[in-house]
């Protein structure tokens, strides 16, 4: 249950920091010339980064307890970061995303 809670933890602090409209105006723009602004841009980057920090700071938290190891900092934030652009993938504003696809033959 902890795994859950630590991954719909990232994915929703992810969301609003990459979608939400209160950043709209301290975020950079995409095309920043220092890369902060395709950070702020991308699920999967950001995720990456939301992950790392919720390990460095899960000692306050009961939901999720992890080791403090740098490998565990890497796993979870590589965790964060690929299940943020999953659920990005597959949810939307207006629920479950749907594409067509169509064969070229």
């Amino acid at each position: 249950m902890e795994l859950l809670y630590f991954i719909l933890s990232a994915y929703g602090i992810t969301q609003f920091l990459v979608y939400g409209t209160i950043f709209n105006k301290i975020r950079p723009p995409k095309e920043s010339f220092n890369g902060m602004g395709e950070l702020f841009h991308c699920p999967m980057c950001m995720g990456f980064h939301v992950g790392w920090i919720l390990w460095a700071l899960n000692s306050f938290t009961s939901l999720f307890t992890y080791e403090y190891s740098l490998v565990t900092g890497l796993l979870l934030g590589s965790l964060s970061s690929g299940t943020s652009y999953v659920l990005n993938m597959i949810f939307g504003d207006k629920g479950v995303k749907y594409e067509k696809f169509t064969s070229n033959n």
